[in-house]
């Protein structure tokens, strides 16, 4: 039985009335995507890469080291996975990805909870902040690195409305000359000017769709990730 658990099984003993028969050792596989998405990860800065598991801890550590995550915590009940995210979180920011109603409270207690969604129950989709359409791990990343991408264009185009309207009202109350003017009535001028800090706004949303930077760029990062 050792020796299964060892091996990342778990372990059922087969018995007939007071006769034991044997013991059978049952595991999961691993997802063949999920090495490449930690290995996804760390490269967009993940400092710890945690596995909290409600198998024994021989299991998990199994689990843990085939697909190249940091630690394994087993035997964990719901509770135990809310203490655990709260001692990482005292050390840092910490998203939790998860599926299963056991999952849920550690998915509240956490930074940011992120839920497989085709995969996930109704309780954990309900309590996470993001909810994947799919289950397949390899969107994880690129999740990330759009989101940090889409930040970044929401900064920039807000310093660049607010400095067009820093410029632009104070033009418009004072009536400053800003170019030729003459064909156009006042009132659409001063419209025209207070449509630029819009139209800056809006034109770096195509931004976000059309360009996924490279993942080693992003100085910002999840201290764990679970």
């Amino acid at each position: 039985m050792n020796r299964l658990e060892t091996l990342g099984r778990t372990v059922f003993v087969v018995r007939h009335g007071t006769r034991y028969l044997g013991a059978v050792g049952l595991m999961d596989t691993p997802r063949a995507a999920a090495k490449a998405a930690v290995t996804q990860l760390r490269a967009l800065g993940m400092q710890q890469m945690v596995m909290l598991s409600g198998d024994n801890q021989r299991v998990a550590d199994a689990i843990a080291q085939a697909v190249g995550i940091d630690r394994a915590l087993g035997a964990l009940m719901p509770e135990d996975k809310v203490r655990a995210i709260r001692d990482l979180r005292a050390t840092g920011d910490v998203a939790m990805i998860g599926d299963g109603v056991n999952d849920a409270p550690a998915l509240a207690a956490a930074s940011v909870g992120i839920a497989m969604g085709a995969a996930g129950s109704d309780v954990a989709l309900e309590t996470a902040d993001v909810a994947l359409m799919g289950d397949r791990l390899d969107r994880l990343p690129f999740v990330i690195a759009l989101s940090r991408q889409s930040r970044r264009i929401i900064r920039q185009n807000l310093w660049a409305s607010l400095g067009m309207v820093a410029l632009l009202i104070p033009a418009t109350m004072f009536g400053m000359k800003m170019g030729n003017r003459s064909a156009l009535p006042r009132r659409f001028y001063a419209s025209g000017r207070c449509q630029c800090a819009s139209t800056s706004r809006l034109s770096g949303s195509n931004r976000v769709t059309e360009r996924i930077f490279d993942p080693r760029s992003a100085p910002n990062a999840f201290d764990a990730l679970i």
